[in-house]
């Protein structure tokens, strides 16, 4: 067969078919880190105005679903509600249930007069038990991320490549609404040092050559540094640091206390504490490890999750299935 495909073909072109197939299909193939619209996710999404106290509030509203229950998703502190996009078309395609994603205060395009903190990361299980011990280097990992970003697409692909979401479909989607465009070079958000470095090198060249251009090539910096569109985080996480304590001690308890049927998903079983690890052994809630899966399990395995869930509403008799949907009840 071999010999019969070299008489057919060159040798040439029998390399450029193994060429082309290697990049469509091995591991150097370039991925693609362009964002995606919310509306392949969800159905509708909407402005929502409500006056308190002679203040206007605007929090935008995501939508999927017109029969079933409504599952109210409550994104974690830095995200968007459009870190439920895909798992939201994942679980619609299994149950009978209505989606409401919301972005809250100060987050993505909720628009407030300022910012009302959030009093818990609803959707972080990961966080649950050993929160107290996560926030000691919560600080050093925020130090540790890019302050501003050349592009959506830069953004998209940092938060791939550092793990921070761990699946690319979700990431085109959900990182949209964790970063912002600053709106000019010098704004807080974006720091000047960025172009001041620039500055800085050509002003000692100029003052070397004895030139007298400075002020116009600070000028073209400052052009070109707009031109970029640099983008930066959406939420300052850092300045809520003397909140934390507030929100997670005694969150597991709080679980616990909870007098109806309690899903947990994990990426791992080391994250239970003392109370969570009595409470799964006398059956106080069910629990599943998704492996694999990082600090947001349904952005990084959205399907496991959409399934797990479906499960559990089918099991209580919230909802029936739909489109051939088979349950897959877990062990523990």
């Amino acid at each position: 067969m071999r010999k019969i495909l070299f008489s057919l073909f060159p040798l040439h072109f029998l390399n450029r078919i193994k060429l082309w197939i290697l990049w469509l299909c091995g591991p150097g193939r370039k991925r693609d880190f362009s964002p995606v619209l919310w509306s392949q996710y969800f159905e509708s999404m909407e402005d929502v105005v409500r006056n308190v106290l002679n203040c206007s509030y605007t929090f935008r509203i995501y939508k999927s679903g017109l029969e079933g229950p409504v599952l109210l998703l409550l994104h974690g502190g830095g995200h968007s509600a459009l870190s439920w996009a895909v798992f939201t078309s994942a679980i619609i395609s299994r149950i009978q249930c209505r989606i409401v994603a919301l972005d809250l205060r100060g987050h993505d395009y909720g628009k407030v007069r300022k910012l009302m903190l959030i009093s818990l990361f609803t959707n972080l299980p990961s966080l649950l038990g050993t929160a107290m011990d996560a926030l000691n280097s919560m600080q050093n990992f925020l130090r540790s991320r890019p302050k501003t970003f050349k592009s959506l697409e830069n953004a998209i692909e940092w938060s791939v490549k550092s793990g921070q979401i761990r699946n690319l479909e979700s990431a085109r989607v959900s990182m949209v609404g964790q970063v912002k465009q600053c709106e000019e070079a010098a704004s807080p958000e974006c720091p000047k040092a960025i172009v001041e470095g620039i500055i800085e090198e050509e002003e000692e060249d100029e003052d070397e050559e004895g030139g007298g251009s400075v002020n116009k090539r600070k000028k073209e910096d400052d052009t070109e540094t707009k031109k970029e569109h640099l983008y930066t985080w959406r939420i300052e996480l850092a300045k809520t640091e003397k909140y934390w304590d507030g929100w997670f001690r005694g969150l597991s308890n709080l679980f616990l206390s909870c007098p109806t049927p309690k899903l947990l998903l994990l990426a791992g079983v080391d994250r239970l504490d003392k109370d969570l690890t009595i409470g799964q052994m006398q059956g106080k809630f069910q629990m599943q490890v998704l492996p694999q899966c990082g600090h947001a399990v349904h952005e990084d395995a959205p399907d496991k999750v959409a399934e797990a869930v479906a499960t559990f509403l089918i099991r209580h008799r919230f909802t029936e299935p739909i489109g051939g949907f088979q349950c897959v009840f877990p062990a523990c």
